[in-house]
């Protein structure tokens, strides 16, 4: 017989307590109110904050009182919101709220199984602070739906600055909004990324960054202001931020979370012509003394008047009249100097007062100097910025060429140095100074009207489509392409400028910053450097020139130069891989530079041995251990040779096994073609790719032999060295 399936218990439903009304003289605060410790922190803040709704957010939890029979007496207390009640007893006693008026409450239900100590635990205890994430929102929110900062910093107990601050933060990409509120980014990483208000700009940083063990706030602010000038920088300081707001330079939002951050001109190019145009304007006041050339530049380089001789100038004397002055300036100085002179600290009027006296009497020393015209018309003058963005001017300087030739008594004058009325009276030449503007010439401004340059947007586009024509014409017509190629290249390749060069491609250069010293005198280096001799003595010295010669070549010439040129790209060059691929190269690159270079050798048919390596005490042996030289002469010449000179010390065995295997044809292993047909070595990487060969693949085991206790450090470097 079947049995009956049981029945699930019916779930017991919740039954919640009832809101009522209550006078507020009817309510008293309960002895089970756990909250006994500064009970009036913050009340003034809930006060307010009250008053200015004129209502409660939540109403107080109250239970009823029994009397003695266990019925119910009218009067009720509250063991959840004894802040609320005691606020509103202020409200009362301010005559602000009715003794009897009423009071939202939550009417504990009768025969309840929570005690009133566990209710008011409770309302405590299960809280959950507002993530700062939607304070920053319902901030912007309240400012959208018409409220003032002020407002909103008055209602929530806080600063302007501080409001500022959060809406700056909640005015953040949506996209980094997300990962700070999955804990993906720190509070003071989200505060950096509002240096840039473009949330294009700031997800491309943090794409940039978002793996990187670099993420200090500092470097994201950095990143998201490297396109852009600093307010501090001297450039900026020179200018002006008024004058380049008012040549319609944008700025970046100030930073809000750094007292003493910069702000940011983002229009470098607008702000480098005011720079130009002040130093020009500076230069022209400057050359109206009479001074036979102005030099003015940002960045006078080091050395800047070296070969340059200085003339000599003289002050101008006082008028009796300031020299009264300057005294008793220097009289009122020193009375007050000695009267403070026990005080730990000035008074403000009196520090101010002193600054006052320092600076007249700073303007009196720096009166300006006096000139000799004859020094004038063959000198000149340096126009420069300081780092506080302060003009300097340095007057007086002679180059070598304008020293006045020694004349000898009774010899006639120069023709042409003055003209000559018909009188016979001479006046002197009116001389205009050279200007120049960071070593180019400054033009003259023209009187007349001229047509303005075309906007640089303007300019961008319009080259924009001559590229990609360009780039059409070019891919249509081989014999140029190639003709292009070969002169960029060769240029690279000879050491020729290629600056603003129309074809980007290059040769990068790889040098050798580790090398041994017996490589320069290796037969393929000679080699190498005996054909570079020879296309360099062949190659016109002018770029015009080059290209009418490289086009005339023949297509053997042509591929024998490419290929001389390509060459010098190749690198085979070990490096230690970089696991946070932060800088140089990564593991998985490594990989495909060995592979490549392999294949490379195959393909060309390169064996070292036979194109000249052996190994030496210098290249090689006299770099690695003894096991390592053992293993060497093993595989070469097999273990009982080994075994002949293992009784050896490290300098006599590297000797020995340098003569041992001289044309055996043996090679150090990175110097070997790998072998296709072997197993890949497990290095414990999961990526994918060929594992590296063993000798990258990690460290080599010690031999312990007490002669080679010094030889741990050259085991790490061996490799390179090899290479």
């Amino acid at each position: 017989m079947a049995r009956a399936a049981k029945k699930k218990p019916a779930l017991q439903m919740i039954e919640f307590s009832r809101a009522r009304d209550i006078p507020f003289n009817r309510i008293r605060l309960s002895n089970d109110n756990v909250r006994e410790t500064d009970v009036e922190a913050g009340l003034d803040d809930l006060a307010h904050d009250i008053e200015r709704r004129e209502d409660l957010i939540q109403g107080i939890n109250v239970r009823a009182v029994l009397d003695t029979d266990g019925n119910e007496s009218g009067d009720f207390e509250t063991p959840a919101g004894g802040r609320r009640f005691r606020v509103i007893a202020r409200l009362v006693q301010a005559g602000r709220f009715p003794e009897d008026g009423l009071v939202p409450c939550i009417v504990k239900k009768a025969g309840a199984k929570t005690s009133a100590i566990d209710d008011s635990m409770a309302e405590n205890t299960f809280r959950l602070a507002l993530h700062p994430l939607d304070q920053f929102k319902a901030f912007k929110r309240m400012v959208d739906g018409g409220m003032t900062k002020a407002e909103v910093a008055t209602t929530y107990f806080t600063t302007e600055r501080y409001v500022d601050q959060r809406l700056a933060l909640a005015k953040v990409s949506p996209v980094l909004h997300d990962v700070y509120a999955q804990n993906g980014m720190t509070l003071a990483m989200l505060e950096a990324f509002t240096a840039h208000p473009d949330h294009a700009r700031q997800e491309q940083v943090w794409d940039a960054i978002r793996q990187s063990h670099f993420r200090e706030p500092w470097r994201i602010r950095e990143m998201l202001t490297e396109t852009s000038v600093p307010t501090s920088d001297k450039r900026a300081l020179f200018v002006g931020v008024d004058a380049y707001v008012a040549a319609n330079g944008p700025l970046l939002p100030r930073y809000l979370f750094d007292d003493d951050a910069d702000g940011w001109m983002e229009d470098v190019p607008l702000l480098d012509r005011l720079v130009a145009e002040k130093l020009k304007a500076a230069a022209d006041e400057v050359a109206a003394e009479g001074w036979k050339w102005v030099a003015a530049s940002l960045e006078l380089p080091y050395g800047h008047d070296d070969g340059l001789r200085a003339v000599t100038s003289t002050i101008a004397e006082l008028p009796a009249k300031e020299r009264r002055q300057r005294e008793k300036l220097r009289e009122e100085q020193e009375r007050l100097e000695a009267e403070y002179s026990d005080h730990d600290e000035l008074p403000d009027e009196i520090d101010q007062r002193l600054g006052e006296i320092e600076k007249q009497l700073d303007a009196f020393e720096r009166r300006p100097a006096i000139y000799d015209p004859a020094d004038i018309a063959i000198a000149g003058v340096f126009v420069s910025v300081d780092e506080d963005g302060a003009l300097m001017i340095d007057r007086g300087w002679v180059r070598p060429e304008d020293e006045p030739a020694e004349t000898v008594e009774g010899d006639a004058p120069e023709a042409g140095g003055d003209d000559t009325d018909t009188d016979g009276a001479t006046t002197p030449n009116v001389q205009r100074a050279v200007i120049t503007i960071g070593g180019q010439p400054a033009e003259p401004e023209e009187e007349e009207e001229t047509i303005k340059p075309l906007p640089e947007r303007l300019v961008i586009e319009l080259t924009a489509h001559r590229t990609v024509a360009l780039r059409e014409a070019v891919g249509a017509n081989p014999h140029i392409a190639m003709t292009a190629l070969l002169h960029r290249l060769a240029r690279d390749t000879f050491k020729r400028s290629t600056t603003g060069s129309a074809v980007r491609v290059n040769v990068q250069n790889v040098s050798f910053p580790e090398q041994g010293i017996d490589l320069k005198d290796s037969a393929y280096a000679k080699s190498v450097d005996e054909r570079h001799a020879g296309w360099k003595a062949d190659l016109p010295a002018d770029d015009d020139a080059l290209w009418d010669w490289l086009d005339a070549l023949d297509e053997a010439s042509r591929m024998a130069l490419l290929a001389h040129c390509v060459s010098f790209g190749i690198t085979a060059l070990y490096e230690k891989p970089n696991p946070y691929s932060a800088s140089g190269v990564s593991e998985s690159g490594l990989r495909t530079r060995m592979a490549e270079a392999d294949r490379l050798a195959r393909a060309t048919g390169l064996q070292m041995a036979n194109a000249g390596f052996q190994p030496t005490v210098t290249n090689y042996l006299g770099r690695v251990t003894k096991p390592r030289i053992l293993e060497a002469v093993g595989e070469a010449l097999g273990e009982d040779k080994a075994r002949l000179i293992d009784h050896l010390k490290k300098d006599d065995m590297a000797r020995e096994a340098e003569r041992l295997l001289a044309d055996t044809g043996w090679l150090p292993e990175p110097l070997r073609l790998v072998d296709l047909d072997a197993d890949a070595v497990d290095t414990g990487d999961d990526g994918d790719g060929e594992a590296l060969p063993d000798f990258l693949a990690g460290d080599d085991d010690g031999d312990g032999d007490e002669d080679e206790a010094a030889d741990t450090e050259d085991e790490h470097v061996v490799l390179v060295a090899a290479e």
